[in-house]
């Protein structure tokens, strides 16, 4: 499956902020945005899962974005969101810091992920958009979580 859906070169995006940097999904991947609810810790399972949550009678698994970009983690607040995302035919949260909006962008204001090294995995990032003064960083959902494989968070 492509990583952005492209309508008439303009990519329709859902936009979110984790610390100061903004992110974006494609919005076909979207499901829904939800306040942040308990989540139930699962022993043993990766640093990065926060657990799981009961979505209308499914249990789901939640992943911290933040943890799973080793960004220094902080408590939710009134902002924080959990994006219900299908990912591979599979059903999870991401919890962020807040979500910013629905854009439509050209597709080609997007930049190709710059070198950055060989250390930093980049291949999870689908492109760059530059908007005005904004740097929008595009994410490959399916690839960011392909490492782990979805069907062994836990």
């Amino acid at each position: 499956m492509e990583a952005f859906a492209v309508t008439d070169t303009v990519l329709q995006l859902v936009t979110f902020t984790l610390g100061t940097e903004e992110y974006a999904v494609d919005i076909l991947r979207v499901q829904e945005i939800n306040r942040m609810t308990e989540i139930t810790m699962v022993p043993n399972a990766p640093p990065f899962v926060e657990g799981v949550v009961n979505l209308r009678g499914k249990v789901i698994p939640v992943v911290s974005l933040r943890r799973k970009f080793d960004i220094e983690d902080k408590p939710s607040d009134e902002s924080s969101r959990v994006m219900i995302v299908d990912l591979q035919g599979v059903t999870i949260g991401l919890i962020v810091d807040s979500v910013s909006e629905v854009l439509r962008v050209p597709s080609d204001i997007v930049e190709p992920t710059p070198p950055m090294g060989t250390n930093i995995n980049t291949e999870f990032i689908y492109g760059i958009a530059k908007l005005n003064d904004r740097l929008i960083i595009l994410l490959d959902i399916d690839k960011m979580l392909e490492r782990t494989s979805v069907g062994s968070l836990f």
